[in-house]
């Protein structure tokens, strides 16, 4: 099969290669998906860069991506070939990602795909998606609460903007242009707020009343200050990444004197319970046609290079899907 690899880490033109790797066979439990789509997130780009060591000698990347159940292995049932999927923890802990023609992975991690959503759309969904539901329903519903949503124009934050309007609440978020500010609100956004305005925490707290009840953290080290200061007493902060700052100072004591709830989140490892949760209320919205999904980009197979390039870059809103 024609597939995306690499097998030394850095910069992605000099790694990523474009070539020929043995098509997997389906083992028992798994199914043999012919893939139409990839995901190119920040995760996939980090680690093809060094972020971590190379597990495997030889890695086809990505996580994310979607197509058609073409064989099963012992066990599952045949009815599902000819099945659209979607995919999720597609090469997390794996060697051999959706950037191929073909991947082989345990049945539960090809979700049917309604017809209602493209395979390019479905490629956006799995680390996005469900990392934006777990931050926005793991501490139960959100009908009537005002939730802050950080860095509205990201993959994760505009599912979150979708996801807490659809829940009931009232969503304000943080960006940094008027630019971003439109495509938060096209989201949904009820408010926008830059953070970078010197008397940004006033503002959240004029727009809301008098602070936030739950608040959904791109950047928990940069943020956790502001947060501290907006949140409303008994409030819960879900924090799903910390990359500008990786050992934030916690301000306890201001935190402790409002009984503020920190979660972290990676829906890499979610419970089976917290999974089937997610992935049942995911493909409600998809089948009723709630989500949209942004598409930042679409690039061939052959220029996987260029694709984490784009990822990289940060010009871009959206996802970057590779059509195969």
């Amino acid at each position: 099969m024609k597939a995306a690899f690499y097998t030394t880490q850095g910069l992605a033109a000099d790694t990523i290669q474009i070539g020929t790797q043995p098509t997997p066979t389906p083992a028992a439990g798994e199914v043999l998906v012919r893939l139409k789509s990839s995901g190119a997130n920040p995760s996939d780009v980090k680690s093809r860069a060094g972020s971590r060591p190379m597990p495997f000698p030889t890695i086809i990347p990505h996580s994310d991506g979607a197509g058609v159940v073409e064989a099963v292995g012992e066990g599952v049932d045949p009815s599902r070939i000819n099945q659209n999927v979607w995919l999720w923890n597609a090469q997390w802990q794996r060697p051999f990602g959706t950037a191929a023609e073909y991947i082989a992975l345990p049945s539960d991690q090809a979700v049917q795909l309604p017809d209602t959503t493209s395979f390019n759309e479905a490629a956006c969904l799995g680390i996005p998606a469900m990392t934006a539901y777990r931050t926005v329903f793991a501490d139960g519903p959100v009908e009537g609460l005002k939730i802050l949503v950080s860095g509205g124009a990201g993959s994760v934050s505009r599912y979150a903007i979708q996801m807490a309007k659809l829940g009931g609440a009232e969503v304000i978020t943080t960006v940094s242009s008027e630019e971003k500010a439109d495509y938060a609100r096209a989201a949904g956004a009820d408010h926008t707020v830059n953070y970078r305005d010197a008397n940004a925490a006033e503002q959240i707290l004029d727009l809301t009343g008098g602070g936030t009840h739950r608040a959904i953290e791109l950047e928990l080290g940069v943020n956790i200050t502001l947060l501290t200061e907006v949140m409303r007493p008994n409030g819960i902060i879900a924090a799903y990444g910390s990359a500008q700052s990786f050992t934030p100072e916690i301000p306890f004591i201001q935190m402790m004197f409002k009984d503020l709830t920190l979660r972290a989140i990676l829906v890499y490892i979610l419970t089976a319970e917290a999974r089937a949760e997610t992935l049942s209320g995911l493909n409600k919205m998809l089948q009723s046609g709630s989500l949209s999904h942004a598409i930042g980009a679409t690039i061939p197979l052959e220029d996987t290079a260029k694709a984490h390039e784009l990822v990289e870059s940060a010009d871009k809103f959206g996802t970057v899907v590779i059509e195969i």
